[in-house]
């Protein structure tokens, strides 16, 4: 079975790490409250239901196909994995809320980011990079260990987001307060990308 308290403490590390979804949480939580925030937090939970799925069901039929093919999967995903360590610690500085534009209805949020989570390709290729490197190949039942990953990831995003939608006035004034955070969060999330992309690359 995967290593769940491992990919469940790199999985909350990276949800905190500010990003375009966590922003976008955040920003709506301060414009519209509590429930606008969770509404969203929702919305890219559920959308990572997709992702999962398609993840799942390409690293299983590799394992059937090709364990070799696996494996290169699992080196080019520490490969992209580190790759994107590298652009977060790069582009640090880049990090900036956005406004939060006009008022929305709560379902309105939720269906936005459900289907901008779900046509978003970055996130496909993450979950290909990040999922097979906590699945065991040799413990059998890949999609059954995907799953779990992917349903791990949900609760994950949900916890996570949601606290930043119930606290969005607070962390948003501490944010505009210490502009830092951002960038220092972003250099903490590259560098678990790095250190991801590494632990697949070495030896057992």
């Amino acid at each position: 079975m995967p290593d769940l308290p491992l990919f469940i403490v790199a999985a909350s590390l990276l949800a905190i790490a500010p990003g375009p979804d966590v922003v976008y949480v955040l920003t709506r939580g301060i414009a519209q409250g509590r429930a606008a925030g969770i509404a969203a937090a929702l919305g890219f939970a559920s959308g990572c239901i997709f992702h999962t799925v398609l993840a799942a069901a390409g690293v299983a039929a590799l394992i059937r196909s090709s364990p070799l093919a696996f494996d290169l999967v699992r080196y080019a995903g520490a490969a992209y994995l580190a790759w994107i360590g590298v652009q977060a610690i790069r582009h640090r500085a880049s990090f900036a809320m956005q406004g939060s534009g006009e008022r929305k209805a709560l379902a309105a949020i939720y269906r936005q980011s459900v289907v901008g989570n779900m046509l978003n390709p970055k996130v496909t290729l993450f979950f290909l990079a990040f999922l097979p490197q906590f699945v065991d190949a040799g413990a059998g039942r890949v999609e059954l260990q995907m799953a779990i990953l992917g349903v791990a990831f949900m609760l994950v995003t949900v916890v996570v987001f949601g606290a930043v939608a119930v606290f969005a006035g607070w962390i948003g004034g501490r944010m505009r307060a210490r502009p830092a955070i951002g960038p220092r969060l972003n250099v903490v999330a590259g560098l678990i990308f790095i250190a991801l992309g590494i632990r697949v690359a070495l030896p057992e």
